[in-house]
C-alpha cells in the first residue's frame, strides 16, 4: 500500500469534511462557511467559539493536514483525527435522518464513505507491515 494513496485519502477526508450541510429555518450553511466564520470570530472573542463540537473537529483537520507533510503518516494519528471529525459529521448525519432532510444526509455521505475506505486501507496496510 503506497504512502501516496494514503495521503490522497487524507486529502479526500479533509475536503469531504468541508461539505457537511446544515439547515435551520431559512439559513443554510456548509461546514466550510461556518469554520471560516468561527475562525474570524475567534480572533476577537475566543471564548464564544470554544465548544467540543467545534474544537475537536477543527483540531482533527489540522492534524490531518500536518500528517500530509510527514514522510509516512502515522496510522494512529490519522485514525484518531478521522474519529474527531466523525463526531461532528456523524451528529449532522444523525440529525438529517431524524428530520428526514435529504440535503443534510447526502452532504454527510461523502465523508462517511471516504472515512470507511481510509480505515479499511489503513487496516490492510497494518496487516502487510
Amino acid at each position: 500500500m503506497s504512502t501516496l494513496k494514503i495521503k490522497f485519502l487524507i486529502i479526500l477526508v479533509i475536503v469531504s469534511s468541508f461539505f457537511g450541510f446544515l439547515e435551520w429555518g431559512h439559513k443554510q450553511y456548509f461546514l466550510i462557511q461556518i469554520e471560516i466564520e468561527l475562525i474570524l470570530k475567534a480572533t476577537s472573542d475566543l471564548k464564544s467559539v470554544i465548544h467540543p463540537l467545534t474544537v475537536i473537529p477543527f483540531l482533527s483537520q489540522l492534524i490531518l493536514i500536518v500528517s500530509l507533510f510527514q514522510v509516512k503518516p502515522n496510522r494512529g494519528l490519522v485514525s484518531i483525527s478521522i474519529v474527531g471529525i466523525l463526531l461532528l459529521i456523524g451528529f449532522i448525519f444523525f440529525i438529517g435522518i431524524i428530520v428526514l432532510n435529504w440535503k443534510i444526509i447526502l452532504s454527510s455521505l461523502p465523508f462517511l464513505i471516504v472515512s470507511i475506505i481510509t480505515f479499511i486501507t489503513l487496516l490492510k496496510k497494518q496487516k502487510t507491515d
